[in-house]
């Protein structure tokens, strides 16, 4: 079998629906996603690493109607999948862990600005 007979190809588009200077609504869908297709969502973060340019590119979008606290989670769970993405590419146990610290702080610090906030008139 050749190398190119082994490789197999999935797409990914996303769908970006625009009102004025906000965005009013994302959708995704892939070929071999096991989820439901044209799948809402309420925000993304998309990275890409040039690696002639050695720099990063990156797209990211909210919904106008993306609450802080959704907001909040999803940094929360994008910093920790992150960290676990990063061990597994670089076997570096120690920094994965020192991201999951860091993560955790962030969500108790967001949480207590969210309730800060909250108080304000």
């Amino acid at each position: 079998m050749g190398y190119y007979e082994a490789m197999t190809k999935s797409d990914i588009r996303l769908s970006v629906v625009r009102e004025d200077e906000s965005v009013s609504r994302i959708t995704w869908e892939a070929d071999d996603a096991p989820a439901v297709m044209n799948k809402e969502a309420k925000a993304m973060l998309l990275a890409l690493w040039d690696a002639e340019s050695r720099n990063s590119l990156r797209i990211d979008l909210w919904t106008q109607d993306m609450t802080v606290q959704d907001m909040n989670d999803f940094f929360y769970q994008t910093l920790l999948t992150m960290a676990d993405t990063y061990q597994n590419a670089t076997k570096n146990k120690g920094l994965m862990a020192e991201i999951k610290i860091f993560a955790r702080e962030f969500a108790d610090k967001a949480a207590k600005f969210e309730a800060k906030q909250s108080r304000m008139p």
